[in-house]
């Protein structure tokens, strides 16, 4: 069974909906908007309603296959494992759009429909788009193919112009604080939260769940120590570095910064200076994590500036 969609999801789903059964949606959909809004929940709650021909509660079996996920009409499209197994495809590659075509020729195996839902399209790569092509170029009645970006001006113009675009949006302030507060959560906490998320629910929780502003506040704790001499550099940025939440810290600490800059009581050009300097370097710095620079001397680099006055980073890291 699928759980309830959040207030905002709810609405973009709605819209979806209203689309399809009125006959104006077409067959490539590209349902946009920032990461961990609950894109794939909608995309999961449509294929149901497309695929169970409109009748999508638990008893009807293509609910139970979709459930199980063994749906032989539905097609998610994502990373797969490289050929030595050992870790998963940072692209979507051209193989997987070439299977995808071959299984969009074929009949329905139920009869209704066939659902493609890729996720993440920003993955995917050119060679394996070019291949799409054709595919939206020369639809075939009663398929589907949707999109799922956080970036959508990362995907080629022949591509976006080609589906028909449903952007799910950040909600008002009051209705997210509604829905934090429904997860259980006291005011103060999914208020903290919700401001340090710039105003995205999920992200709020996930943080709140998962002790996002824990590290948060750890975070904020060893800039003030370094800004005083209080902590060791290559100490800090080791540890920093040390385990899988290093892009997490490097994004708490760009926005502390950003939240300084932003204070209206801060009128000291310098100080105004040092801050926006430091903040692009720190996300330039969470950028060279996908690198195969090394995390911990990146991060020495600039943890280095920020203690020694934001007279920036000399490079890229050392490799």
């Amino acid at each position: 069974m699928s759980t309830a969609l959040a207030p905002w999801q709810q609405r973009a789903h709605d819209q979806a909906l209203d689309a399809l059964q009125s006959g104006r949606m077409g067959h490539a959909l590209l349902l946009c908007g920032a990461a961990g809004l609950g894109k794939r929940a909608i995309a999961d709650r449509l294929a149901r309603h497309v695929l169970s021909g409109g009748a999508p509660d638990s008893s009807n079996r293509d609910t139970q296959l979709i459930d199980a996920g063994t749906h032989p009409d539905l097609q998610r499209v994502s990373f797969i494992p490289t050929r030595d197994g050992t870790k998963l495809r940072s692209e979507i590659v051209i193989e997987q759009i070439r299977e995808l075509s071959q299984k969009l020729s074929l009949t329905p195996q139920y009869g209704r429909a066939q659902v493609v839902i890729i996720d993440p399209a920003d993955a995917v790569n050119r060679a394996a788009w070019n291949a799409l092509l054709k595919t939206l170029e020369e639809p075939q009645p009663g398929r589907y193919l949707w999109l799922l970006s956080a970036e959508p001006a990362r995907l080629p113009a022949t591509i976006r112009s080609r589906c028909q675009k449903l952007e799910i949006r950040l909600p008002p302030r009051a209705e997210a604080m509604a829905w934090l507060l429904a997860q259980g959560y006291p005011e103060g906490a999914a208020a903290e939260a919700l401001d340090a998320a710039r105003g995205h629910p999920n992200l709020a929780l996930a943080w709140m769940a998962e002790g996002g502003m824990a590290l948060r506040r750890e975070v904020a704790g060893d800039l003030a120590r370094l800004e005083r001499g209080q902590l060791a550099v290559v100490d800090t940025a080791q540890r920093w570095a040390g385990d899988e939440h290093a892009a997490l810290r490097l994004r708490h600490a760009a926005d502390l910064v950003l939240a300084q800059a932003a204070d209206p009581a801060l009128t000291d050009p310098a100080r105004l200076n040092k801050l926006a300097a430091w903040f692009d370097a720190a996300n330039r710095t969470r950028d060279l994590l996908r690198t195969t620079v090394r995390a911990d001397l990146a991060i020495v680099e600039l943890l280095l500036a920020w203690r020694d006055g934001g007279r920036g980073p000399t490079g890229g890291g050392r490799g």
